[in-house]
């Protein structure tokens, strides 16, 4: 267990936040420049994150978020385990922290030049390391349950594509069984696969992606959208085929559903945010005990709606209550049988018109959507209990972090 702070510790990191505000993306720039130097550490991360800024502006949120709450760490609570879930993933080990601290420190100091004493880098030091050992504990917990758990594993276990399945003109699933033939985890509905992918031209990259099957013991489902320019997004769509073996770790994530279930459940969604939604959607729609679920979705056309028969289907059957929102063309009459269609964005006056009191919300998609769903949600007074986000990548919106 990590020790407590000290009392001056813990006020040298507070007094910080005025330079973390003014300087936080600059001192996680340099740290990333510094850490990414080495080949080993450099392997691990997903590095279209540095390029467009996302990992840095991340981290410098969340260092922020930690320094604001140094004396109420227990705030940070469902920060950390999405860290220590997406570390597992990445099969990041108590030995790779060392290089962090390295580079982090190095990074204070550079940027805050004078400014930053020794006394302030002794605090840091030790601020980091706290957080580090909680890390670190919970990460061998996670580690401990995956090896334990029926079908689980630690490390990358190589999987054979077994089936390819356009859903739409941008989104591609792929089915994944392990090369060993053994059992899998039955993953938790909302929990994504990480995988170690060696592109041609590209090297080793690191990916998470939703898995979008509802959990069984012989195999996993990822749907996959084309990134207008995204080389790895490409890679899969153009040359990963059946047969392809691809490396995996273990289901990862907190984006899970409540145990036990509320009375009435919510799915919010945009884009390829559906993705976790549909293996939660095939998950509690297989139940005999299954609350009220109402499924509320937005995609440009009907061309760009992956699974949309299959919600469609379910809907009809009265399974489900679904609302799809096209905000460029909706479907003909007749055609999207089973689910209200709505042309046009979804809007938060519609979402606020149309909550349900005593629901718990599940909302994913791109960042802007989701801080302006959740937002709304918790201004409506739905408490944030009962107001769960999933993000692709890092959450660089500071709405997001918490």
């Amino acid at each position: 267990m990590a020790s407590p702070l000290d009392d001056k510790t813990r006020a040298i990191v507070s007094a910080c936040v005025p330079a973390l505000e003014a300087h936080g993306l600059a001192i996680t720039t340099e740290m990333y420049r510094r850490l990414l130097a080495n080949p080993e550490i450099r392997d691990l991360f997903n590095l279209s994150h540095q390029k467009d800024g996302e990992q840095p502006t991340a981290l410098a949120l969340a260092v922020l978020a930690y320094a604001r709450n140094i004396d109420n760490p227990g705030a940070l609570g469902g920060m950390v385990e999405r860290i220590a879930e997406k570390h597992v993933g990445l099969n990041i080990r108590a030995e790779h922290y060392p290089f962090v601290a390295e580079a982090l420190l190095g990074a204070i100091a550079h940027v805050l030049s004078d400014a930053a004493t020794p006394e302030i880098l002794d605090a840091w030091g030790k601020a980091y390391w706290f957080l580090a050992d909680i890390l670190i504990g919970r990460e061998a917990q996670i580690y401990d349950a995956h090896a334990a758990a029926p079908g689980g594993w630690t490390g990358w276990r190589p999987f054979t594509v077994r089936r390819r399945t356009r859903e739409s003109e941008t989104v591609t699933s792929f089915e994944l069984v392990p090369v060993d033939g053994a059992p899998v985890m039955r993953h938790r509905p909302g929990q994504y696969l990480s995988f170690r992918l060696d592109v041609p031209g590209l090297g080793s990259q690191r990916r998470n992606y939703s898995i979008s099957s509802a959990p069984d013991d012989g195999s996993y489902r990822i749907s996959v959208r084309r990134i207008p320019g995204g080389a790895v997004s490409g890679w899969l769509h153009d040359d990963v085929r059946e047969g392809t073996v691809l490396q995996v770790s273990a289901p990862a994530g907190d984006f899970t559903l409540a145990d036990p279930l509320p009375p009435a459940i919510v799915l919010l969604s945009a884009g390829v945010g559906l993705t976790p939604m549909i293996s939660m959607l095939d998950a509690l729609a297989a139940r005999a005990d299954a609350p009220s679920i109402h499924y509320i979705h937005a995609t440009r056309t009907p061309d760009t709606e992956a699974f949309g028969r299959h919600v469609r289907r379910l809907a009809a059957e009265g399974r489900i209550r679904g609302d799809v929102f096209y905000s460029r063309r909706a479907p003909a009459d007749g055609e999207d049988a089973g689910t209200a269609h709505h042309t046009g964005r979804m809007t938060m006056d519609w979402l606020r018109a149309n909550l349900a009191a005593d629901a718990t919300y599940y909302v994913c998609g791109p960042d802007d959507f989701m801080r302006d769903a959740v937002s709304t949600l918790k201004a409506a007074g739905v408490p944030a209990g009962r107001v769960r986000h999933e993000f692709f990548g890092s959450a660089h919106d500071g709405a997001l972090v918490m």
